[in-house]
């Protein structure tokens, strides 16, 4: 019966052993988890501070942009009151008028470049080969 009693408390023991090392190594997963749990808080509070700065300056840059656009507006509006108040020969605003005009054409033409056209002329046909090129030329190989 000594035996069996010294068999009983020696597996009593490691049974005390054995759930000591389990417990303590379901407690570090506990803890692994709180500190993920933790930085992953961190991160979302990070990203929500980054979020709200991101919103802040796009609401000062709106309006600073419309506090420029004011600006311009003022600046515009007063140069066309002195202009109309300074300037009272309709002849010399009509020839300034037209002088503006006539640069706008003279830039847009100067470079030739004109928008591309996606068509022939209905002359030669739609999507002609020979489209551009001067009488006797042949298209280009490719």
């Amino acid at each position: 019966m000594t035996n069996l009693i010294l068999a009983a408390i020696a597996a009593l023991i490691v049974g005390i052993v054995i759930g000591a090392i389990v417990g303590r190594s379901g407690q570090g997963s506990t803890l692994r988890q709180r500190r993920a749990e933790q930085q992953a808080e961190e991160l979302r509070n990070e990203y929500t501070r980054y979020q709200a700065q991101v919103n802040e300056h796009f609401m000062e840059s709106a309006h600073l942009l419309r506090q420029f656009n004011d600006a311009y507006r003022d600046v515009n509006q007063h140069l066309a009151r002195g202009a109309n108040r300074l300037c009272n020969d309709e002849e010399w605003m009509a020839e300034l008028a037209e002088q503006t005009s006539r640069k706008r054409l003279e830039e847009v033409s100067e470079d030739g470049a004109e928008p591309p056209r996606d068509y022939a002329p209905k002359t030669s046909g739609t999507l002609s080969e020979d489209f551009g090129l001067k009488k006797g030329e042949k298209a280009p190989q490719v």
